[in-house]
């Protein structure tokens, strides 16, 4: 059995903050495939706020511009993460908006491999 420390990388943000004249979760994904990081997935939320919200943002079918909030959530061992995020932390700092930034430890039972498409 594997014996490397596991952890979870979480970004929150919103669906409209940008990084440069990116999205910020799509520069993110990008930026982690690049550094080799096991695997990304952006959720996206259908009602939220942060601390720095003036309202509650939501996904309601007739709006034309959704804000919604994201989440940016890397999975690979501690070390690779912690590695990661001392690449982008002065860039998240000076991105105009708010965003949380967490790192958990998890525990992988399973990390099946599939054939690459």
């Amino acid at each position: 059995m594997k014996t490397d420390v596991n952890s979870l990388l979480r970004i929150y943000a919103s669906s409209t903050d940008k990084m440069g004249n990116e999205l910020l979760y799509e520069h993110l994904v990008f930026l982690a495939k690049e550094n080799g990081i096991a695997g990304v997935t952006v959720y996206r939320g259908i009602m939220g706020y942060g601390l720095s919200s003036r309202t509650i943002s939501s996904s309601r079918f007739w709006e034309l511009t959704e804000k919604l909030p994201v989440v940016v959530e890397m999975m690979d061992t501690t070390d690779k993460l912690e590695s990661f995020y001392q690449t982008i932390e002065e860039k998240l700092k000076n991105i105009p908006n708010g965003c949380l930034v967490t790192l958990q430890p998890v525990e992988v039972k399973l990390h099946k491999y599939g054939n690459r498409k």
